[in-house]
C-alpha cells in the first residue's frame, strides 16, 4: 500500500507534462539527467555454526545450528548531488554509507532515491526499501519518503511541507507539518494476557491459538497435532517463545496503518573546505494531533505528548598532511523506537 503511493507520486512526476511530446521529452530528460541506475549483488559469511549439547537418559546429545551466508541483492535509481566530502565511486553497489541522503536539504533543488534491497542477515531474510522525492527552494521545501528497515523493525511513509528561514545561508531553519502513516506502534497484543502480578498467561494463549497441553502425560502438541514438547521446560523455553512471536506478529498485521499529523521544526548546516567539513541536520516533532483513534500513540503514552526526532552529523578534518579524523552518523527516534548507525576514526599516513 505504501509502496503503491510512492509509485503514484513518481508516475505523477513523470506524466505531469500534458503538452506535446517535445515538452514531455524535455521533462523526462531533465528528470533523469545525472541520475544513476544500479543493480548489485553482495555476499559474505555470517555467524559461525554453533554446537548445542543436551543430556537425555544419561547420554550426551549434540546438534549443530547452521547459519547460511549473508547476501544482499540491491536495485535502485538515484539522483542526488554529491556533497563535497563524499568520495567519487566508480560503481554503486548499494552498500555505501551515504549518511547525507538523510538530510532535509540537498545541494540540488530536485532529488530522488528509489532503492530496494532483498537481503539475508544472520539467517533472517528482509526486504528493505528506501524511497524519497525531495524538492527544495530557498523559502520552502517538500519531501515524501518511505522507509522499511527489517533489521530495525521499522516501516513508515512520511511527507512534509516546510517554510525555510535563511535558505541561501550555510545555516538554515525550517518549520512546517509532517504526515506519517505507519502501523500502530505502541500497541501491545500481549497486554490482555497479563495477570495482576505481571505474569503472562502463556498457556491459555497457546491453547487459544490451537495448541494443546497435557501436563500429566507431558505431551504438548501444535495446532496440527504434532508433538512439539515432552517436558514443561521445553514447552516454556522453546515452544512458548515461538507462540508469542507468531501471535504478536499476527495481531500487528491485523491492524490498519494509522495516520499521525505532527508539527516539525528543523535545521540544516553545511560547510565544506578541502581540509575541514561539517554537515549537520536535525528535526524535532514536539506536537502531535490526537484524532481520538483507538490505536493512536497518545493512548499508549498515557494521553501525553511526546518528542519524535532525527538528526545526523558528518565531520571531517585533515589536521596535517599525515593526520586526519572523521565522525559520521545518523540517529532516529520515532514512537519511542530507535535506530541509528555511525562510524568514526583516525587516519595517519606514515609516508
Amino acid at each position: 500500500m505504501l509502496l503503491s503511493r510512492l509509485a503514484i507520486i513518481l508516475l505523477l512526476i513523470l506524466t505531469s507534462c500534458a503538452a506535446p511530446k517535445k515538452c514531455c521529452s524535455q521533462v523526462l530528460k531533465k528528470t533523469f539527467k545525472f541520475s544513476t541506475f544500479y543493480i548489485a549483488a553482495n555476499g559474505n559469511t555470517s555467524l559461525a555454526d554453533r554446537d548445542i549439547y543436551s543430556v537425555k537418559d544419561g547420554s550426551v546429545l549434540y546438534d549443530t545450528v547452521f547459519t547460511p551466508f549473508d547476501y544482499s541483492l540491491v536495485m535502485g535509481i538515484r539522483k542526488i548531488k554529491r556533497f563535497g566530502y563524499e568520495d567519487i565511486t566508480k560503481f554503486k553497489d548499494g552498500t555505501e554509507s551515504a549518511y547525507g541522503d538523510a538530510a532535509s536539504v540537498g545541494l540540488s533543488p530536485f532529488e530522488y532515491l528509489f532503492q530496494a534491497n532483498y537481503k539475508r542477515q544472520e539467517g533472517v531474510e528482509y526486504l528493505d526499501q528506501h524511497h524519497f522525492v525531495r524538492y527544495v527552494k530557498p523559502k520552502w521545501l517538500s519531501k515524501v519518503e518511505y522507509i522499511k528497515d527489517g533489521f530495525a523493525d521499522i516501516e513508515y511513509f512520511e511527507s512534509t511541507q516546510r517554510l525555510r528561514l535563511n535558505g541561501n545561508k550555510k545555516l538554515s531553519f525550517n518549520i512546517g507539518a509532517v504526515q506519517r502513516l505507519a502501523e500502530p506502534y505502541g500497541f501491545d497484543p500481549l497486554e490482555q494476557w497479563q495477570l495482576e502480578n505481571n505474569y503472562l498467561h502463556y498457556t491459555c494463549l497457546a491453547i487459544e491459538e490451537g495448541y494443546s497441553a497435557d501436563v500429566y502425560e507431558n505431551e504438548y502438541k501444535d495446532p496440527d497435532g504434532n508433538i512439539v514438547a515432552t517436558s514443561a521446560d521445553v514447552w516454556k523455553q522453546v515452544v512458548i517463545p515461538e507462540v508469542l512471536e507468531n501471535y504478536v506478529e499476527k495481531k500487528r498485521n491485523e491492524l490498519a496503518n494509522q495516520w499521525q499529523h505532527s508539527l516539525v521544526v528543523g535545521f540544516d548546516y553545511y560547510y565544506y573546505k578541502k581540509n575541514f567539513w561539517l554537515h549537520g541536520w536535525g528535526n524535532l516533532m514536539p506536537y502531535h494531533y490526537d484524532d481520538g483513534n483507538e490505536f493512536s500513540y497518545h493512548n499508549f503514552n498515557d494521553g501525553e505528548q511526546w518528542y519524535d526526532y532525527s538528526g545526523g552529523l558528518i565531520v571531517g578534518a585533515k589536521i596535517t598532511k599525515h593526520l586526519g579524523m572523521f565522525v559520521e552518523g545518523k540517529y532516529n527516534k520515532y514512537w519511542n523506537r530507535e535506530w541509528y548507525d555511525f562510524k568514526c576514526g583516525i587516519n595517519y599516513v606514515i609516508f
